[in-house]
């Protein structure tokens, strides 16, 4: 792995470390999301998310000691923001629809 190393000397390894990471923690990364979200296409794009950030980041970062650990934070982190949003997305339908109600007269379906 390329830990410690200097980020000008990281070159393809980084790559390499990803490749590595994603072989051996593909399968982890996505059954925490699993078991955390209970939603396994959310688990599968949230884990490449992670991937993706890891191939912008740890050419400037370096790679993590613990490359599983910090997908699996990624991952997470971004699965809980898409939920918070699809969830502020739903609250605010149901006030504007709340709104356009009161709006026609307090009759619903108009």
């Amino acid at each position: 792995m390329v830990e410690g190393r200097p980020p000008g000397e990281r070159g393809d390894t980084v790559a390499d470390a990803v490749a590595e990471a994603g072989r051996a923690e593909w399968g982890r990364v996505v059954a925490t999301l699993i078991r955390a979200t209970g939603d396994w296409e959310l688990a599968e794009e949230c884990a490449q998310d992670a991937f993706a950030r890891a191939l912008e980041r740890w050419p400037r970062e370096g790679v993590p000691e613990r490359p599983g650990a910090w997908l699996t934070t990624v991952a997470r982190d971004r699965a809980v923001d898409r939920l918070c949003r699809a969830a502020t997305e739903k609250a605010r339908l149901r006030q504007l629809a709340g709104e356009r109600a009161l709006a026609d007269g307090g009759r619903p379906g108009r």
